[in-house]
């Protein structure tokens, strides 16, 4: 794992306890699906597949990977495709990744946390899209609106809610960078959490 990777996690332990009680159970409940399976496919869903639900993607293989881990496959997808947001890219490359960016209208950029790792492939797509698990997988909202415009995922045998306020709020503001920064690094030490627990 890249060391400047490396350094951001080990800075996320002291950001724990400022993980809710109630935040933290929801967690733990996804915690004990994933050690109740031998193999786990988690699908994080959002709106448009452009940052909250990709940056939980990131983070839970990144954090998995650190835990040891190795059963675990992480996917992302919305109730509708767009793209992987530019400014959500910028704050994981900000946090140590290293980011390959073939460009296009929606870019499958490779997401890379280590040199002996395979990238993370990162675009934007639907929950249901040929690239994500069919069965056998947990969806794990990401945002209020997915969660209540999508009340029946198919082929999902376990759903989870953990929604996050959209960074998107802030685009195109004096407060832009940090708030995508402030989110990046929410979603890291939540999953940090999650995959400690497991």
């Amino acid at each position: 794992m890249y060391s400047e990777i490396e350094n951001y996690i080990s800075s996320l332990e002291e950001s724990l306890e400022e993980i809710a009680a109630q935040r933290k159970q929801k967690l733990k409940d996804i915690a004990d699906y994933i050690r109740s399976k031998n193999s786990v496919n988690l699908t994080f869903i959002c709106t448009h597949n452009s940052r909250r639900s990709h940056l939980c993607q990131i983070w839970s293989a990144v954090m998995a990977k650190y835990f040891d881990i190795d059963n675990i496959e992480t996917y992302s997808g919305g109730t509708e495709a767009t793209a992987f947001n530019p400014r959500a890219v910028a704050a994981i490359e900000r946090a140590g990744f290293k980011i390959q960016d073939p460009e296009g209208e929606n870019p499958r950029y490779e997401v890379y946390f280590s040199d002996e790792n395979e990238p993370l492939i990162c675009f934007s797509k639907t929950f249901d899209d040929s690239y994500n698990p069919q069965k056998n997988f947990a969806a794990v909202m990401t945002c209020s609106d997915a969660d209540e415009n999508c009340p029946f995922v198919p082929g999902a045998e376990k759903r989870f809610s953990i929604p996050y306020v959209d960074p998107k709020e802030s685009d195109d503001t004096p407060r832009e960078k940090e708030t995508y920064d402030e989110r990046c690094r929410q979603i890291a030490t939540e999953m940090y959490y999650l995959m400690s627990k497991v």
